[in-house]
């Protein structure tokens, strides 16, 4: 389910090999569970179209979401864990989180707004703050921006981003976008330029940036 709201958001609807993709298990595995989450009341399917969220299934979905993101900041936060390596333990930790528990986190951490990787803590009444931003393969060229999340929280990819000094917080603007990737500019905190990256489109486009008012 958590794995559903996610892909929701990122492209509207959550796709059965979308699904296998990120979870990393059979198209058999999938279509079952969805199955079990249909009779449930908690997920609606339509074929060809994919697999969406219905009411109760997104309050079920953001409560785990907000476990999991508690748990990131946990562990980025307090045990100083890599922000690269967080998901998959978050992943294990979510499970055995009750909400007295996430509450007592929650506090604990200074009631943060945000996960390491940028994206929006649910909050305790089932509510989720979404951000104002746009990938940058959307991003038009010589635009400046700050990178607000990245979508994308497997261990190898961020730790490709993190040497790329790409996280957010990090100013960025496009200086080309071809068809087959998007060359950007990273900037240091002092807004001059630090290097010139070349990301494929598919890495691209799970780097989400919010323009600069009056930048050029």
């Amino acid at each position: 389910m958590e794995a559903v709201f996610r892909l929701e958001e990122a492209y509207g609807v959550a796709r059965t090999m979308d699904l296998v993709r990120v979870l990393r298990v059979s198209p058999g595995s999938v279509t079952n569970t969805l199955g079990c989450l249909e009779k449930r009341g908690l997920v609606v399917r339509k074929p060809y179209r994919g697999v969406k969220l219905t009411d109760e299934g997104r309050r079920v979905a953001l409560k785990i979401l907000r476990k999991h993101r508690l748990a990131e900041r946990l562990l980025t936060d307090f045990l100083k864990m890599p922000w690269s390596d967080v998901h998959e333990v978050a992943c294990r930790l979510e499970h055995a989180m009750d909400d007295e528990l996430a509450s007592a986190i929650d506090k604990a951490l200074g009631r943060p707004e945000v996960c390491p990787h940028g994206s929006p803590i649910p909050s305790s009444n089932g509510t989720i703050k979404q951000q104002k931003a746009i990938p940058l393969t959307r991003l038009e060229a010589n635009r400046g921006s700050v990178v607000v999340r990245i979508t994308d929280e497997e261990r190898e990819k961020l730790r490709f981003l993190a040497r790329q000094g790409l996280k957010p917080g990090v100013m960025v603007s496009v200086v080309e976008q071809k068809p087959s990737a998007v060359k950007i500019s990273v900037f240091d905190a002092e807004g001059r330029s630090r290097r010139t990256v070349a990301l494929k489109r598919e890495v691209a486009s799970t780097i989400w940036v919010k323009q600069l008012k009056g930048e050029t």
